[in-house]
């Protein structure tokens, strides 16, 4: 995928992306019965399990195992049929406090990332990563462009958000993502390869996972589905979840096919 290597760098400056992995904290208004309405889901990933409420999406206990067969997995959908018709650039702001985490090692990252996910779901899920030092998330509001970059959160426990829009109300047929932005906490975790320093909070690992729901998919947390790159936790030296699992392959090949 040259186009993954072609970076654009924004206002004269080198950019990095990293992915936040999330869990679902807030939903915005949804359309119901044949209603189009604008909306926004939010996921936060926490490192540690607090109890998730049931009223989120992928919110119910244990989540929802999305195979009829067992060698299919465990996968969510953030809204069923809810994905991008359009593929569009992500902006990305490589900022990070940690030195460990360079701007060559993160735009690597989220490049292999991103080609995990459109291996199965077929390419051109993503758009070009375009490389931009002044993006943040900003609550996640829509502004008509997707970013991914860092910054505190405000709680030491949530690895990071990830806010996606879209309509997702009416049929699934009719459902679309449109926009998202996604933040890496930074400060408190320190970011880099967990390879090298197993300390370090691996930043393919959750950009895997938080472009996970970019691309339309939920969480899972069946103490079965923990090898799923999908699974609602992640935590310092974890790097399985840059490979997808067998539900997150099963899942992203129906959601794109």
């Amino acid at each position: 995928m040259l186009r993954k290597l072609g970076f654009v760098v924004a206002v004269g400056l080198l950019a990095l992306i990293v992915f936040v992995s999330v869990y679902p904290a807030a939903a915005g208004e949804r359309g119901k019965g044949s209603d189009r309405v604008l909306s926004k889901i939010t996921f936060i990933h926490f490192r540690k399990a607090p109890g998730k409420p049931a009223d989120k999406p992928g919110g119910k206990p244990g989540g929802k195992p999305g195979g009829k067969k067992e060698e299919e997995g465990y996968y969510t959908y953030l809204s069923k049929g809810a994905k991008w018709k359009t593929t569009e650039p992500f902006l990305l702001n490589p900022d990070c406090a940690d030195r460990t985490a360079s701007p060559r090692l993160v735009i690597g990252a989220v490049q292999d990332a991103m080609m995990e996910w459109e291996g199965y779901g077929g390419e051109d899920i993503f758009g070009a990563i375009q490389t931009d030092t002044s993006v943040s998330y900003n609550n996640g509001d829509y502004r008509g462009y997707n970013t991914i970059s860092f910054g505190d959160y405000g709680d030491p426990n949530v690895i990071g958000v990830a806010s996606v829009w879209g309509y997702f109300g009416g049929p699934p047929s009719g459902r679309e993502i449109i926009e998202a932005h996604i933040q890496l906490n930074d400060p408190p975790f320190e970011w880099g390869d967990a390879d090298v320093e197993s300390l370090l909070m691996d930043v393919q690992n959750i950009v895997t996972h938080e472009l996970g729901h970019a691309a339309g998919m939920g969480d899972v947390y069946q103490p079965e589905a923990g090898e799923e790159t999908m699974y609602g936790y992640s935590t310092e030296g974890e790097t399985k979840k840059r490979d997808l699992y067998k539900g997150d392959v099963t899942g992203i090949t129906k959601l794109y096919k």
